[in-house]
C-alpha cells in the first residue's frame, strides 16, 4: 500500500479563512483583556482561558498545515502522547500493569503510522479491537486478579479518548485532495478545529448572557441551556457559510455539519468534566500554565473529531 500524499500547496481559501479567525481572535484577546482589567477580579478568567484555548487549537492547526505531511502527522501525534500522558498521570493505575501501559503509548505511533499510510481498514480497527484485546493479555502477565477489570477499562478508555479519537484529526489530511477542491486536506481539519473552538467560546458566552437553567449541574455547574443552544445554533450558522468554502459539504450539509460539532463539543466537554469530578482534580494537567493541560483543551475535540470525520466520509468519501 502506497503512501498518500495530499497537495497541501493550494491554501488561498484556508488562508484567507485562517488570517479571519486570527483577527477574531486577536479582537477577542483584547476584548477579554480590557473586560478584566476594567473588573480588576477573576471573573473573567474562564473567558480567558477559552480564548488561550483557541489560541492554541489553532496553533496546532497553523504548525499542522506549514509543515510536511508526515511532521504535520508526527505533531498531532504528539498532541496525543501528551494528552495520554497527562491522563496517566491522573487517573490511577497499578504498579504491576507497567508493561499494558507501556504499549499503551507505543500504539501512539502506530496509530499514526496507519494514518500516514491510509490504511484505513487498521486505522478503524486496531486500537478498539487489536489494543482492547492486547491489553489485558499483557496485563495477565503480572498475574494479579484485584483492580484487573478496572485498570483494563482504564488504560483502554484512555487510548480511545486520547489517541483513536483524536487521530480521525489526523486522517482529515490524508484523504484524497481532489474531493475537496481548492481548500484540499487543510480545509478539513481547519472547519473542525476552527468550529469546535468557536463553539466552546460562542457556549460561554451565551451561556453568561442569558444561562439560568443548568443543565447538569452536578457535573458542570457553568453549562446552562441558553449556553449549549445558543453555541449549537451559532456554530451551525457559521458552518453554513463556511462549509462549502473548506469542505465538499453543501449549505445543508455544513449546517448539519456544524449542529453535529456543537453538540458533541458540549458532550466532549462534559464527558472530561465528569472524569475530573470523579477524580475530584481541577484540571487534567499543568502543560499550560494557569490553564490546565493539553487534555482540559482537547476535551470537545475528543468528541467532535471522529463524529466530524465519519459524518464526511460517509457523504463525500
Amino acid at each position: 500500500m502506497g503512501v498518500i500524499v495530499p497537495d497541501l500547496s493550494n491554501l488561498t481559501i484556508v488562508q484567507e479563512v485562517f488570517a479571519g479567525i486570527i483577527a477574531i481572535l486577536v479582537s477577542a484577546s483584547l476584548i477579554t483583556f480590557f473586560l478584566k482589567r476594567k473588573a480588576g477580579d477573576n471573573r473573567y478568567d474562564e473567558l480567558s482561558a477559552r480564548v488561550k484555548s483557541w489560541w492554541m487549537m489553532i496553533g496546532v492547526f497553523g504548525v499542522a498545515i506549514s509543515l510536511s505531511l508526515g511532521v504535520a502527522i508526527s505533531f498531532l501525534a504528539l498532541v496525543s502522547f501528551l494528552a495520554l500522558k497527562e491522563y496517566f498521570s491522573a487517573v490511577p493505575t497499578r504498579r504491576i500493569d507497567r508493561l499494558p501501559l507501556l504499549f499503551c503509548y507505543l500504539a501512539i505511533p502506530a496509530q499514526f503510522y496507519f494514518v500516514y499510510i491510509g490504511w484505513y481498514g487498521m486505522f478503524i480497527l486496531f486500537i478498539p479491537l487489536y489494543m482492547f484485546l492486547l491489553t489485558p493479555l499483557l496485563m495477565l502477565i503480572g498475574q494479579q486478579p484485584r483492580g484487573f477489570l478496572h485498570a483494563a477499562g482504564t488504560m483502554h478508555w484512555g487510548l480511545m479518548l486520547s489517541v483513536f479519537s483524536l487521530s480521525h484529526a489526523a486522517y482529515l489530511l490524508v484523504l484524497p485532495a481532489d474531493v475537496n477542491g481548492d481548500a484540499g486536506p487543510a480545509g478539513l481539519l481547519l472547519f473542525l478545529i476552527g468550529l469546535t473552538q468557536l463553539n466552546d467560546v460562542l457556549q460561554y458566552v451565551w451561556g453568561k448572557m442569558l444561562g439560568e437553567t443548568k443543565i447538569i449541574p452536578k457535573i458542570s455547574p457553568g453549562k446552562t441551556v441558553a449556553g449549549c443552544l445558543g453555541g449549537i445554533g451559532s456554530t451551525a450558522l457559521i458552518a453554513w457559510q463556511l462549509g462549502p468554502m473548506l469542505t465538499p459539504l453543501s449549505s445543508t450539509q455544513s449546517l448539519i455539519a456544524g449542529a453535529i460539532i456543537g453538540g458533541t463539543g458540549f458532550l466532549g466537554d462534559l464527558n472530561v468534566s465528569a472524569v475530573k469530578r470523579d477524580l475530584g482534580i481541577k484540571d487534567m494537567g499543568a502543560t499550560i500554565p494557569g490553564h490546565g493541560g493539553i487534555f482540559d483543551r482537547i476535551d470537545s475535540l475528543t468528541f467532535t473529531a471522529p463524529i466530524f470525520f465519519h459524518y464526511l466520509y460517509y457523504l463525500h468519501y
